[in-house]
């Protein structure tokens, strides 16, 4: 592709005003590549020190460039060339990193996508993306072939697989990853502008498909020298990890990008569960975990502190969605150890609220804006709100919301240079933040931000469903759940069979981590008089409920 077309991005006066206060961020070189940043210039002082831990693997600096050096190559023989995109469908394991630093290496565009999507978002994304190139996990491919037929752009798929499946691979017409290990390993960086994309991550998908957030080249340093030096205060002593997969910004920024600035590790999980996460910790000496709400809680129920060696831990960080007072008092009481809450969105790379800028906790609050970042509390008129009142949060700093060819969705997001973050709060005088709600219906379920609109029309393609209604209700362990409200249609009995059914009806059509928890069934559908959805009503007769 070479140069992204203009109208791929909005224009000027749609994007947010981006002010650069740190000298960090002045300092920034107008023309670089981050991956010989992050990686090449490690090597000189670090190569026999250790990047990337997984499992029982350890990857030193120096093996990571050449790992990363061919699958570059590989990629150039695929005819990827500079500003094509490459999407990746993988969990958070090696070959995820390798491929990302690979890929922006020889001046393409990372894509991480969710490996919870359900074909019809992949080859929406893919699409959408105009992807080249498909990197997918075997144990991963059985959605990208069930959508392969809608795939338009994409000229191969490359698959990550054990040793020994190579022909089965190539077989099926796939790469397979381990020709492309087979190339030298020397690559030429491709230096391009600051402001050039190199990554597109997309949102979860809050009203239908899944939206396309871009990403300039400058953003991975701007996310280390900011967040990464004046929050966690990273140095090559540190090793970090948690769960957030690198398709989400908090994991793009947590295990793609600040540890590779300071010469530090980076310690991988595929799969979350408690105990993995703690034999990490233990056998990784992981220094700083970030993982959202939902896995502190899950961590508080199923773990014994006496059962794992945790002292090489400095402090853990979070967001996601609210860690609540709760969540903090237990876990510093049970591990003897702070979290340092957070807030960021997708369209804005990483965080741009932590309690971390301070080291200092209020319970209930986030914390306060972090070094480079400007966040205001407004009312309906865009007017500053006096600290303690309730308004809509606003955000200006070096990075800013830019949507990836939809410009009335930008249109929305961005308010005299301002991005509207979309949440509800509070400020303190001394600038901590309290979040409160959502501005809409959006449901916020274990650190992803699920629409109902797209959950209520795969219900309603049932032969047995009359309508639906879709909200998310208070869950102790993963923030809301998914509850549908269903009316079935004249002649359907209600049964527990049916709700099972229907929940299987709905795989395919949306990704797993959207499919109801709970369902239940109503004789009717509270709507306006035009036909609107009362969402909140909904949402008050399951309070009813629980109150009762």
């Amino acid at each position: 592709m070479a140069k992204i077309p203009v109208n791929y991005l909005p224009p000027e006066e749609l994007r947010p005003k981006r002010v650069y206060p740190l000298d960090e961020f002045k300092n920034i070189p107008q023309k670089f590549n981050s991956t010989e940043v992050l990686v090449d210039q490690n090597v000189a002082k670090y190569g026999d020190k250790v990047a990337v831990y997984f499992d029982d693997q350890r990857i030193t600096y120096r093996q990571l460039q050449a790992s990363v050096n061919r699958v570059a190559n590989g990629l150039k023989k695929l005819g990827v060339e500079e500003g094509d995109c490459v999407m990746m469908r993988m969990p958070n394991i090696p070959p995820i990193i390798v491929c990302n630093f690979a890929i922006i290496k020889i001046g393409a565009v990372s894509l991480p996508t969710s490996v919870l999507f359900a074909r019809s978002e992949i080859a929406h994304v893919a699409n959408l993306a105009e992807a080249k190139v498909l990197i997918v996990a075997q144990a991963m491919l059985g959605e990208v072939e069930a959508g392969k037929a809608d795939l338009k752009t994409v000229k191969h798929i490359v698959v990550v697989a054990p040793p020994g499946s190579e022909d089965e691979i190539r077989a099926k017409g796939y790469v397979p990853y381990a020709d492309l290990m087979k190339n030298p390993d020397q690559c030429e960086a491709v230096k391009r502008d600051r402001m050039d994309v190199s990554v597109l991550l997309f949102t979860s998908g809050t009203t239908g498909l899944p939206k396309g957030t871009a990403h300039f080249m400058e953003e991975s340093l701007i996310v280390a020298d900011g967040f990464g030096k004046y929050c966690w205060e990273v140095s090559d002593k540190d090793v970090i990890g948690g769960p957030a997969p690198l398709a989400m910004a908090a994991g793009y920024s947590t295990v793609a990008v600040i540890p590779f600035r300071y010469g530090a590790g980076v310690s991988l999980i595929a799969k979350f569960d408690p105990i993995a996460m703690f034999k990490n910790i233990q056998n990784h000496k992981i220094t700083i975990m970030s993982a959202l709400p939902t896995a502190y809680r899950k961590m508080l129920a199923d773990i014994n502190p006496k059962d794992y060696d945790y002292s090489s831990m400095r402090f853990c960080t979070g967001g996601g969605e609210a860690l609540t007072a709760k969540t903090y008092l237990d876990w510093k009481e049970k591990f003897g150890l702070e979290i340092y809450e957070g807030l960021g969105t997708t369209e804005m790379m990483f965080v741009f609220i932590s309690a971390a800028v301070t080291k200092k906790v209020k319970p209930g609050y986030i914390g306060s804006a972090c070094p480079g970042y400007e966040v205001r509390v407004v009312n309906e008129n865009f007017e500053q709100v006096k600290p303690g009142e309730v308004g809509k949060m606003i955000v200006r700093g070096p990075t800013g919301t830019i949507y990836w060819k939809d410009n009335d969705k930008q249109k929305s997001a961005v308010r005299d240079g301002w991005c509207l973050a979309g949440d509800v709060v509070t400020m303190d005088e001394l600038g901590n933040v309290q979040f409160l709600s959502r501005e809409d219906d959006l449901i916020k379920s274990s650190g992803y931000r699920i629409g109902p609109e797209e959950i209520e029309e795969a219900l309603v393609m049932h032969a047995s469903v009359a309508d639906a209604g879709v909200v998310g209700v208070p869950d102790p362990v993963i923030g809301q759940k998914t509850k549908a409200f269903v009316v079935l249609k004249a002649g359907v009995a209600p049964s527990e069979e049916l709700k099972k059914q229907l929940v299987e009806h709905c795989k395919g059509k949306i990704a797993v981590y959207k499919l109801p928890r709970e369902i239940e069934f109503i004789d009717a559908m509270p709507r306006t008089v035009v036909g609107k959805l009362l969402r909140r009503m909904l949402r008050q007769r399951e309070l009813e409920k629980t109150k009762s």
